[in-house]
Formats: structure tokens, sequence, C-alpha cells
């Protein structure tokens, strides 16, 4: 296989404490440390340990958004990929959206097999990597814990309900990463010194020739509500009688 294309989405840092805006129109951003969706770091760890395996050429970074993303991209680059791509736009993508323009990288590039994480700690849609497989008619395996690549064939182990399910697809195809899958490596400062010097391409969204329309409006976002204060009571007959007093029974 000669080539991996491996999505790298903006979010803020898992660590962080996300607030909600005044005036509830979204989270507030200034000042909040942001990184690398956790799900699609680990889609690039797994790209870099196919390639250390010499089982592909060439391990091609892609985000969408602001020049910001430039810094996530630096990382993935740091990491090992051999080069960036920045789709730059100040529209927040939807995740058909963002399909659309993976597709036309897709088409651009012709990769043998695009990794992305299952879903981004911000929105948590789940849906990026099945509309990509979908608008690219190819096949798709999602959630997977074990990615094992044989020629034209990769075997993906993935947790379901009952337990492990294993399928065989054909290449090139989409696969969305979890947790499961690996640990990526730490990032050492000789490596970022030299990801300065890899290719880091920025193309204008206006470029692509697409058409995106926005299908939803956030209307009010709200923090949830403050978690209640637990009781403790002496017996079973006073936990029946708590719950129906609450209405829960």
């Amino acid at each position: 296989m000669q080539k991996i294309l491996v999505c790298l989405k903006r979010v803020v840092d898992y660590n962080v404490r996300v607030r909600v805006k005044a005036d509830g129109s979204g989270m507030a951003l200034d000042g909040v440390k942001m990184a690398i969706n956790p799900f699609d770091e680990i889609a690039l760890e797994e790209a870099l340990r196919i390639k250390e395996r010499g089982e592909t050429e060439e391990i091609v970074v892609v985000s969408l958004g602001t020049k910001e993303c430039e810094q996530q991209l630096r990382t993935g680059l740091a990491m090992g990929a051999d080069r960036a791509i920045l789709v730059e736009t100040d529209t927040a993508l939807e995740p058909l959206s963002a399909a659309r323009v993976l597709k036309a990288l897709v088409d651009r590039e012709a990769p043998g097999l695009v990794l992305l994480g299952k879903q981004a700690i911000d929105d948590d849609n789940n849906q990026t990597g099945q509309m990509l497989a979908a608008l690219w008619d190819r096949p798709q395996a999602t959630f997977a814990s074990e990615v094992v690549l044989s020629d034209d064939r990769v075997t993906v182990s993935r947790e379901v309900d009952a337990g492990l399910e294993i399928i065989e697809i054909d290449l090139p195809a989409v696969i969305t990463t979890e947790l499961r899958l690996n640990e990526p490596r730490f990032v050492k400062l000789p490596d970022i010194m030299k990801a300065r010097k890899k290719t880091l391409e920025i193309v204008p969204l206006e470029e692509l020739g697409l058409e995106l329309e926005r299908q939803f409006t956030v209307t009010k976002v709200e923090p949830p509500s403050d978690r209640q204060k637990g009781i403790i009571v002496a017996d079973v007959a006073e936990l029946v009688q708590t719950l129906t007093d609450r209405g829960l029974l």
C-alpha cells in the first residue's frame, strides 16, 4: 500500500473543563488548551505502526479548519507523519460537509487506507467516517480495536455488545479507531524540530469547488444540571419509599 490518509481534528484538550459562554451561544474557547482529538491520535499511531512494519510508504495527515489547526498538524508530523494538508476554512463543518471535503482529498491523494477516530470528543457525532465510506463507495470498519493488513485486504477486530466481531474488508477502505487499539507515542523535542522542515500544504476550502450547506442550527448551549447530593438509607424499605416519593417507582 502506497499511502495512508489520517484525519486529525482540533478539539479542546480532554483534561480541560469546558465552560459555556454567558450568552449560551457555544463553548468558551478563549485561552483554552487545544489538542488533537484523542481518537484521531490513536488513528495516527496505528498508521505509524503500519509504516514501521513496512506495509505503507507514506502517511499524510489532514485537518479541516482555521489556521490554528497547523499546531495539531505539526504535532502529527512530529509523531512521524510524512506531510500534512490543512483545508482552511473559518466555517465549522458538520459531519456530512467534513466527509465531502475529505472525499475531495481522497480523490486527489488516492490513499489505500483512510484512518480516523470513531468520534470527536467535542460533538460526539460518530458520523464522518461512515459518511466518507458511503461517498467513496468503499468498505468501512468502525470501532477498530485491532487492525491487520494482508496484501489488498485488512482484518479488523471490533467490540460489539456480544463480544468481539472480526471482519475482513477489501482495500481501499475507511477504518475508525477506538481507545483499545493502541497507546499513542510521546513526541520528543528532536522530532518537533524535524517536523518544522516537513511539508504542510494549505488548501483554501473554496479551491475544492464544493457547495456546502449547513443542515442544523444550534439555538442554545447549556451546561449540565448540578448533580444532586446523594442520601444514605437504612434498609430496603426506606430505599423503596424514597424512590416512590420521588416518582421513580
